[in-house]
């Protein structure tokens, strides 16, 4: 089971936009490493990251995630680099495909074969990272001549988000690390049962990656008011095509189904009691401090090394107990 200094805090908050004060808190009070987000019009991983570098001393800096299509993997490289020498030893490159609605919607870029996008970036940028020239011509990716001047000193551990079965594999068979989120519990065993079949590929184990996960957190003493909070954060999340065909794969079909239909008609009501307060309590962490943190204790011993705590209340107040509840001196 992990232990309480492996906990990362998640940095995107509507009341602290650059998250630079959460991330100096965090390291005080013991967390493990920061989680930077990327895009949605809230932040920049790599400018963010490199503030957090010159600040802090001591936490690891996750980028968590960037996705491959709007970032070059020389762009990935060079950004690494930098951080990497601001920062040695803890930089973590995260990385992910979205999907449809971020990057033909917002980029314009065209959502192409997505796992092995993912692949060739994570096949270019180990290379690079590792101080190769590299020359490299695959089915969605190319680049000749590119390297690093200097390298980074220490390895930068590359991560990948993952939700279903072949994304799952590729992270076992690829990356160092796996990132999940708003995974329901009874779901973990087959998800880790995939990343456990791409290590074996690898000729690796599933204790050579490091199983994240990221939770959604409402601390409220009023178990009502934290579920109705929940509900309204997670149903445009489930509302998207890629969260939806995920919910109906763990085996929530029909919840899944509802939501979609209500969304396609406009019916928000059918598409908000889709979410049963039984389900909601699956999806995200909600309930007092005890609470909360057994929920997640319970992820840790069914195979989870990393928590990162995302306090996702829209109350300052609230999500600053929420963090406070999973500090080192609170969460052992």
């Amino acid at each position: 089971m992990s232990q309480p200094a492996n906990t990362g805090l998640y940095l995107l908050s509507p009341a602290e936009p650059t998250g630079v004060d959460r991330a100096l808190w965090a390291e005080r009070e013991g967390y493990g490493s920061v989680w930077v987000p990327d895009g949605g019009g809230k932040m920049h991983a790599l400018t963010l990251a490199g503030a957090l570098a010159a600040k802090t001393e001591r936490v690891k800096i996750v980028l968590g995630v960037v996705p491959v299509y709007t970032h070059t993997p020389a762009v990935l490289a060079s950004g690494a680099m930098t951080l990497a020498h601001l920062a040695p030893g803890r930089i973590v490159m995260g990385l992910g495909a979205s999907s449809h609605a971020m990057m033909e919607g917002w980029h314009g870029i065209p959502f192409v074969k997505p796992l092995t996008r993912v692949r060739e970036t994570v096949q270019v940028l180990r290379r690079m990272l590792d101080g190769e020239r590299v020359d490299f011509a695959g089915e969605t990716l190319s680049t000749r001549g590119f390297r690093l001047n200097p390298p980074p000193s220490h390895r930068v551990p590359i991560y990948l988000a993952a939700l279903r079965p072949r994304m799952l594999e590729l992270a076992g068979e690829v990356a160092d690390g796996v990132v999940l989120h708003l995974a329901p519990l009874q779901a973990l065993p087959k998800m880790l049962e995939h990343v456990a079949t791409g290590a074996r590929r690898a000729g690796r184990a599933l204790s050579d990656v490091d199983v994240v996960c990221r939770f959604n957190v409402l601390l409220s003493e009023d178990l009502a008011a934290g579920l109705r909070e929940a509900r309204r954060a997670l149903v445009p999340y489930y509302s998207t095509p890629v969260y939806n065909k995920f919910l109906a794969w763990c085996g929530f079909e029909q919840e899944a189904r509802q939501i979609s239909e209500g969304f396609q008609e406009g019916n928000r009501e059918k598409t908000n009691s889709a979410l049963s307060d039984a389900l909601l309590q699956q999806l995200c962490v909600v309930g007092d401090a005890d609470g909360c943190r057994a929920q997640v204790r319970a992820y840790l011993a069914a195979g989870v090394d990393t928590p990162v705590i995302h306090p996702s209340s829209a109350d300052p107040a609230a999500a600053q107990r929420a963090m406070e509840a999973f500090t080192a001196g609170n969460f052992a």
